[in-house]
């Protein structure tokens, strides 16, 4: 079925804006242990699952940094190497949410642009993007280490000027407090899921328009509101 693109005029925003892990990639629990075992590995206390979760979204070295105080600085490199080392051994075992490739060709279809705001490498969003399913569905991406770690605006500041889109065109779409803030610092408002690592209960203060607890919802959200 062939979906009608609508004109800029019927679109309360132009682009739509996405982190990726635990938004549209099913990756929260996997990065969890990641971290954890990381952490254990260079000596440090296990962080707990809530502890852990937190930190996802933030740059990989801040990530670190605040989940392992008890980690010497001169550590941090060792750190984020056995993280690294563990992540890639169950990048095999990521996928996306259900339902997640139907959501941007309706919204492709839909005239949106759309954008990836992450706190993830460079090279380890070009692995995810360059599978077949996702080519040629996302206008601009950017990352924590090619701009500043969340909530710093940078990365929705520069996909904005890209696009050429307005904060007030701009969606932020996030799972965390930091793809919140992300947004709010931006001057964007912002929807959020509550799929991913952060509790809904941490989301209020932040003042999303909407929450949505499934993609489907998320997707019916959009086009009634979007």
């Amino acid at each position: 079925m062939t979906i009608a693109s609508s004109s800029s005029s019927d679109r309360r925003f132009d682009l739509i804006a996405f982190d990726w892990d635990g938004t549209l990639y099913d990756s929260t629990q996997i990065i969890v242990r990641c971290i954890q075992a990381a952490v254990v590995d260079v000596g440090g206390a296990r962080p707990s699952d809530t502890d852990a979760a937190w930190v996802i979204g933030l740059g990989l070295g801040e990530a670190l940094a605040r989940v392992a105080p008890d980690v010497p600085r001169d550590k941090y490199p060792e750190l984020g190497s056995r993280y690294r080392h563990h992540y890639l051994r169950h990048h095999d075992d990521l996928v996306l949410f259900d339902g997640v490739l139907p959501l941007l060709d309706v919204l492709r279809g839909r005239g949106y642009k759309l954008a990836v705001a992450t706190g993830k490498s460079r090279s380890g969003l070009n692995a995810a993007l360059a599978t077949t399913a996702l080519q040629g569905r996302f206008d601009g991406s950017r990352t924590a280490d090619e701009t500043l770690g969340k909530p710093h605006p940078r990365m929705l500041l520069e996909l904005m000027e890209e696009q050429g889109t307005s904060p007030e065109r701009t969606l932020m779409i996030g799972d965390t407090t930091h793809d919140l803030q992300l947004a709010r610092n931006a001057g964007c408002p912002s929807v959020a899921v509550s799929y991913g690592a952060h509790p809904i209960d941490s989301f209020g203060a932040l003042e999303p328009l909407y929450v949505a607890h499934s993609v489907a919802g998320l997707q019916a959200w959009l086009l009634e509101n979007g």
